[in-house]
């Protein structure tokens, strides 16, 4: 499509939206705009006119909406000389190039710059101006006549320009923002005309959390404007910062509209927060208000952390907000001195005329008079009284104006006044190659490809381009606010931020260059609670972040001091709970002295038994053994020494020898004790019964029926032994679940059925015969046996019956020595109380041992 067509048809659908019908209006003028936009601004004729938007005033007047009348143009107060700076800069800029014989030779760029006093509807109201091109009401024979715009460079703050980018996106004409940073604006498919010189918030949250890790905060506070950029910035920087365990102590929102009670409230909650690091995304003038309140709450403790939206802002680097702001840290956009700005600026001087509004504003607000030209100049409104000449000096005043040393934002318009000149001279450069230059009104339609592909290395040595987001390279400066021994503030470089570096390599700090909150040279400490020493853990707090938690001791065998985390089942923690250490393996060894001790006490009992066994030998023809059962007690004798010996076979390392030795042995000899006395308990009592008369008891309980007794009670335990051996026998067993952190070495039952199948059965032959000797205690001096088995037998019961809540109640390697003891109790209380007192008489009192005595006393035993 020829250019001339396609600026016709552009322009005609817009004009479609803006004019009203001709209807009602003056036969004079046929074309008449809706709206009048009475907003204040900057004009240049050219050939080209390039537009411009900025927020030249940073705080609208509050307006009442009545919506029975047609609302006026919201009105700005609180001029930014710092914006001015930029507007100047493009005027430089565009002045610059004009006179650059060999970028756009032959054609002449002027300007459209409009103060759109950072709100979203002025901004709106300036963009349409900017795009239709027209003044407010036009005598020409068409409507579709237009000068409009074939670029608009601005905005500042990311809400205005995204509302600028959706509406004139869609007619191809390309926004170039100086400043609007955030992410949400890299959406090609939702905003294909809009590029920018500065980078993405994207980069400069992910910059944001490499600074907040880098010096270990993980509790801090975020405040943001109530506006895209603030929002975008901070749920991005939340996000990310999660992932890194950083938590948010609060999220304050700045209202765009004043609200003295939400600032306050606002400074109240940083005041009473434990956060000491703050993360501010807001606009300077948003953020101004705000730190009047908190400069009212004298709040100096906090360590601010900037958005380049801010870091630089001469509004705020003053000697009245430095008690609370210094030492702050942020991100600016890469900076450069252009040369012969500050002499351009210096040369600023009011106009009567009236597309010179914005310059007359300014030179009012600098030295606080009023301009009263005469001729056609209209003044705009103004409360201030005294007259101003016109001829004061800039040099005088002391005003970030003229402050060219930190020339960031300004260094960005300036690209993207260079970038869009690139731009035409690329498409006049096609033009002339289709010898269509004879209408240059006709290069108003901006071909956006060309913008797109831009690629030069400016005066500083710096390419400009855009990548396919239309995104410029993102290079940041780390910037400390310091005062320099004078007591000026200055913008200190301390690091800097380049996202195409190597991971881990982006962020380059200068720590001993930074001077913290308050003049501290200490880093300030802002987590929610303490690190957790080693050996705990954190336990979160009900409620609260993560970031806040208690230190709870790790459990014994675990830890760490992030996470308890178990030892290898062959490990266990150190004392401080901060390494694994190899186990202790404990058992109960012949060397141990509780091993020692019970060994000592099994051979002394096994000696007595052996002693006792060659008394009887030796006195085996004196009628108190023969009266005892030799053979019976021969054999009861024999079992006591299997029982104090098999509790040998429990002390030591367990083996599976030893494991099915020990409880097999046990069971067998202990039945084959208690059958003995069993069989004894019987003799004793049918010997007395004999003797009474017309009794024949004892041809019951002769010696054959006596061996049977023993045999079958002690084959029925073998037969249970074997059968436990050979369905699930006894196994050594590395027990890891002790709470001591020590491996206990012991043996498992392998069958718990079996095992106390066994102690059962002792215990069932144990109760008869308590139950027979019980019955015989009564029998004369001579015939006390049954006493003796009855006591012994008590105490028999009594240790075991003890034995078993001390058993399943010790730990480690006192189960075993518990078990051992259980077994000499039983078997010392078994030999003291049956054998002793025989040998007590056979030893001391032999004149006792004799027949005479014995029948003595059975005769005594009758008369009773």
């Amino acid at each position: 499509m020829p250019l001339s067509t396609a600026c016709k048809d552009f322009h005609f659908s817009l004009t479609l939206l803006l004019l009203a019908g001709s209807a009602g209006f003056q036969t004079s003028t046929i074309c008449k705009l809706l709206g009048i936009f009475d907003l204040p601004g900057l004009e240049s004729d050219g050939d080209i006119v390039i537009g411009g938007l900025f927020p030249v005033h940073f705080k609208e007047s509050e307006t009442n909406l009545s919506f029975d009348i047609r609302p006026t143009t919201t009105k700005c107060e609180s001029f930014d000389f710092r914006a001015f700076r930029w507007v100047q800069t493009m005027i430089f800029a565009i002045e610059e190039i004009n006179k650059n014989p060999t970028l756009l030779p032959g054609v002449t760029l002027g300007y459209k710059i409009i103060d759109t006093c950072d709100n979203i509807h002025n901004g709106l109201q300036g963009a349409l101006k900017l795009v239709n091109g027209k003044d407010e009401t036009s005598s020409l024979n068409h409507c579709n006549a237009s000068n409009a715009v074939p670029a608009i460079i601005g905005l500042a703050s990311s809400s205005p320009t995204r509302a600028i980018a959706h509406t004139i996106g869609p007619f191809g004409i390309p926004v170039v923002s100086y400043f609007a940073t955030c992410a949400c604006l890299t959406d090609k498919k939702e905003f294909p005309t809009f590029l920018r010189t500065v980078p993405s918030d994207l980069f400069q949250v992910r910059a944001l959390v490499q600074l907040i890790t880098h010096f270990g905060w993980t509790w801090v506070g975020a405040i943001a404007t109530d506006d895209d950029y603030g929002h975008y910035g901070i749920q991005s920087f939340a996000d990310q910062a999660k992932e890194k365990g950083v938590c948010l102590s609060y999220y304050e929102t700045i209202p765009n509209i004043y609200s003295e009670a939400k600032l306050r409230q606002i400074a109240t909650t940083i005041k009473k927060s434990t956060a000491k690091v703050i993360i501010v995304f807001a606009s300077e003038g948003k953020f101004y208000e705000l730190l009047k309140e908190v400069l009212r709450e004298n709040i100096t403790d906090r360590q601010w952390i900037a958005s380049e939206a801010w870091v630089t802002a001469a509004l705020l680097t003053t000697d009245e907000f430095y008690t609370i702001l210094g030492g702050t840290i942020g991100f600016a956009f890469r900076g450069a001195q252009i040369s012969g700005l500050l002499e351009f600026l210096q040369r600023v001087k009011p106009s009567p005329h009236q597309k010179h509004v914005l310059t007359n504003m300014f030179w009012e607000e600098m030295f606080n008079c009023r301009l009263n030209f005469s001729g056609e100049y209209i003044a705009h409104e103004t409360t201030k009284t005294r007259i101003c000449t016109g001829s004061e000096n800039l040099l005088e005043t002391k005003s970030i104006f003229l402050d060219v040393s930190q020339l960031r934002v300004s260094y960005n318009v300036y690209k993207a006044v260079y970038a869009i000149a690139h731009g035409l001279h690329k498409l006049l450069e096609c033009d002339n190659e289709d010898n269509l230059g004879q209408n240059i009104s006709c290069k108003s339609v901006f071909p956006l490809s060309h913008l797109k592909t831009v690629n030069f290395t400016n005066q500083f040595g710096e390419k400009v381009y855009f990548d396919q987001n239309g995104e410029p390279v993102p290079l940041y400066d780390i910037i400390n606010w310091q005062k320099d021994f004078s007591g000026a503030i200055k913008l200190v470089k301390v690091g800097s931020f380049d996202a195409s570096a190597l991971s881990g390599e982006e962020t380059v700090i200068n720590e001993e260059k930074i001077i913290w909150s308050r003049g501290q040279s200490q880093v300030p400490y802002s987590k929610c609670s303490q690190s957790c020493p080693p050996g705990t853990r954190k336990a979160t707090q009900n409620g609260e972040p993560t970031c806040c938690f208690d230190c709870v001791s790790c459990a014994d065998g675990e830890i760490n001091s992030l996470e308890c985390t178990k030892c290898a089942p062959d490990f266990w923690s150190d004392e401080n709970r901060t390494k694994c250490v190899a186990r202790d393996v404990e058992y109960l060894s012949f060397q141990d002295t509780m091993g020692v001790t019970l060994t000592v006490a099994a051979i002394l009992g096994a000696f007595l038994t052996l002693t006792v066994m060659a008394i009887f030998f030796y006195f085996r023809s004196t009628p108190l053994v023969k009266a005892n059962n030799s053979e019976l007690s021969f054999l009861l004798l024999g079992s006591l020494e299997l029982c104090f010996l098999c509790s040998l076979t429990f002390i030591g390392e367990p083996s599976l020898w030893s494991c099915m030795t020990r409880h097999t042995a046990f069971g067998i000899s202990f039945v084959l004790c208690i059958s003995c006395i069993l069989a004894k308990s019987i003799v004793v009592l049918g010997a007395f019964k004999s003797t009474l008369p017309a009794s024949n008891a004892m041809k019951w309980f002769g010696p054959l029926q006596q061996r049977a007794i023993i045999i079958i009670c002690t084959l029925l335990q073998a037969f249970l032994c074997i059968t436990w051996l050979t369905l699930s026998p006894p196994f050594p067993f590395r027990n890891t679940n002790n709470q001591g952190g020590k491996i206990i070495l012991q043996c498992n039952a392998g069958s718990v059925l079996a095992f106390y199948l066994v102690l059962g059965y002792i215990g069932l032959i144990s109760c008869v015969c308590f139950i027979l000797a019980f019955l015989g205690r009564k029998l004369p001096n001579n015939f006390n046996e049954a006493k003796l088995i009855t006591f012994s037998m008590l105490i028999f019961f009594a240790v075991w019956i003890a034995f078993i809540p001390a058993y399943e109640s010790s730990p480690g390697k006192y189960t075993v020595a518990v078990e051992v003891f259980a077994i000499l109790s039983s078997s010392f209380g078994l030999l003291l109380c049956i054998f002793i007192p025989k040998c007590y008489i056979i030893l001391l009192h032999p004149e006792k041992n004799t027949k005479k005595g014995l029948i003595g006393k059975a005769v005594s035993l009758k008369k009773h």
